[in-house]
């Protein structure tokens, strides 16, 4: 890789900066939402965010896996844990009970974790990923993404209704940062998501200016255990437990799918390490009242927007995030990012998760067993994906979340089509 200058690695990191930032915010806010914490609390785990995230990328990047791939608070354990919250009357439940459970689930799934890693549970798993997996895996979260952002463009994250002032400057924002990125040369077009936020920031300022984020009133402030104190409601824990193990599917697409990007091949001691990493942290996490984190297969997304694969850039991404969250006034600045600019930029970013699921059957014949084991993951996990969570009540409560994750059954029934597919090849050989 060619060495980038200091100015360029500066405006990189920035922009490593915004999309981990963008990333994460929502995160602490819902979680303390959904358990009814105090303003303070939350304030304290957004901090507790962006300090521990930027920690989490600066340990992958440096003795991890070693590459520019973001190490954050997972979607699946966020789906999970909300879903879990949201159960608690029907289970004639406290949250703190719920919320004590959970954090005991994520310490016990992230030691494990931690201890398959360095017994080289990435190179087992890693087979199971195959390209048809890794389409699914992509494609999934590619719409997953998608739609949330797409709302937040439209103004569905405040409102029942479109609001079309919003919808059409988001629009004109994605169409700008797109042109700027395919038409723009050398480290103009790198820089699309930075010069992008820039634009729709001022822009919005001007053009809606009652509209603008509310700012995040910012005092350092930290507990431990802030969703309950532990406590050991079983049937909680197993849940959580096996959603922890199911969550090592978002290490192995990343590191898998970030082959192609940095065109070699991602070796079992890079596994084991971001496994060891993912699973400490995630203990730690558990403590903190925090997400369990992973490595974001979205990062792909970014890189192929961006261009520019150098670590420099992602490290400074990562020390600013955590000064973030260190500095008061820094998070008061960057909360009044409008959450309709910060949706449009990740809209475009994530585009390019479709590209990174099609390369990977590219070269495939398309013949009639091909086809189910395309067709049959991705089409039923974009259906579960369009269903009100309402419907899978009638299903038993520790099942209900993994049932109801588009993108868990969509993966796991690739990998049963895949194990048919290879059985059924193995009988005729």
């Amino acid at each position: 890789m060619k060495r980038l200058s200091l100015s360029v690695t500066l405006l990189a990191g920035f922009q490593w900066l915004f999309f981990m930032f963008a990333n994460t915010i929502v995160i602490p806010i819902s979680i303390g939402s959904a358990f009814q914490l105090e303003q303070i609390e939350i304030v304290s785990a957004i901090q507790r965010s962006f300090i521990f995230t930027g920690v989490a990328c600066l340990l992958q990047a440096l003795i991890g896996h070693r590459l520019a791939l973001m190490e954050g608070q997972s979607g699946l354990w966020w789906g999970v844990i909300l879903s879990l919250a949201a159960t608690a009357s029907t289970m004639n439940m406290e949250l703190t009970t719920i919320g004590g459970s959970i954090a005991v689930g994520i310490m016990i799934s992230g030691v494990l974790v931690a201890v398959f890693g360095l017994f080289g549970m990435g190179e087992v798993l890693k087979k199971w990923f195959t390209p048809v997996v890794m389409f699914v895996f992509l494609l999934l979260l590619a719409n997953q993404l998608i739609t949330i952002f797409l709302k937040g463009m439209i103004g569905l994250n405040t409102g029942d209704s479109i609001d079309a002032k919003v919808a059409c400057f988001s629009f004109v924002l994605a169409a700008i940062t797109i042109l700027i990125h395919v038409k723009g040369k050398g480290i103009i077009s790198s820089l699309n998501l930075l010069i992008g936020m820039t634009v729709g920031w001022i822009g919005s300022l001007l053009l809606f200016p009652a509209e603008t984020a509310e700012t995040i009133k910012t005092t350092p402030f930290s507990t431990f255990f802030p969703w309950g104190q532990p406590t050991l409601e079983w049937g909680i824990i197993i849940t959580v437990v096996i959603t922890g193990l199911l969550n090592t599917t978002n290490t192995i697409a990343t590191l898998k799918g970030a082959e192609d990007i940095f065109e070699e091949k991602t070796t079992a001691k890079q596994y084991r390490a971001s496994f060891f990493l993912t699973g400490s942290l995630s203990t730690i996490s558990g403590m903190l009242g925090l997400v369990p984190y992973a490595p974001y297969a979205s990062s792909l997304g970014f890189l192929q927007s961006t261009g520019i694969r150098e670590r420099s850039p992602f490290i400074v991404g990562s020390l600013l995030f955590i000064c973030l969250g260190v500095i008061p006034s820094l998070s008061t600045f960057f909360s009044t990012i409008p959450h309709s600019v910060g949706n449009t930029v990740l809209f475009v970013a994530y585009l390019q998760l479709f590209r990174s699921a099609f390369r990977n059957v590219e070269g495939l014949t398309f013949d009639p067993k091909t086809v189910y084991r395309v067709a049959l993951p991705t089409l039923l996990g974009l259906s579960i994906m369009t269903l009100p969570t309402e419907v899978f009540s009638t299903f038993p409560e520790l099942v209900r979340p993994l049932l109801s994750n588009g993108l868990l059954m969509g993966i796991l029934s690739a990998l049963l089509m895949e194990l048919i597919y290879y059985l059924g090849q193995k009988q005729y050989t």
